[in-house]
């Protein structure tokens, strides 16, 4: 088995953005309604939520969504400790994380520029960064 202080990750649960993205129909994997949901998420975005609500996660990016393996990536987040106790009451379920995942995801930083038309300029040129990385 695996100690020494190494989680074992194959027990946390596993959150892939399409449980809680309100583009996704039931069928392809939406877990939660629509009213509740948001928008396209990443992994990234999820990871971050799952911090703010102070639980320990880790992105697989290596994986990928088996109804649509054009999903890739995944979330693994601990819920509850090895000796039973919640990580964060709050969240008992994980029904219940991909409720409060899908209310923060867009709060999150990277999301605000929809509703703030100053910071136009500062998205621009962060993208415009990333794409320039990736071609070179």
């Amino acid at each position: 088995m695996m100690d020494g202080g190494v989680p074992n990750i194959k027990k946390w649960v596993v959150l892939y953005p399409v449980y809680i993205n309100s583009k996704k129909t039931i069928a392809e994997g939406r877990r939660i309604s629509v009213e509740k949901a948001c928008e396209n998420p990443t992994c990234v975005e999820i990871g971050d939520c799952c911090s703010h609500l102070k639980l320990p996660f880790a992105i697989e990016i290596d994986k990928a969504y088996p109804r649509d393996f054009m999903q890739v990536g995944r979330v693994r987040v601990l819920l509850k400790r090895e000796d039973g106790s919640l990580c964060n009451p709050a969240i008992p379920s994980r029904k219940q994380l991909m409720l409060h995942v899908a209310e923060l995801v867009p709060r999150h930083p990277g999301r605000t520029k929809k509703q703030e038309p100053a910071s136009t300029s500062n998205a621009a040129t962060s993208k415009s960064g990333k794409g320039g990385k990736k071609k070179r």
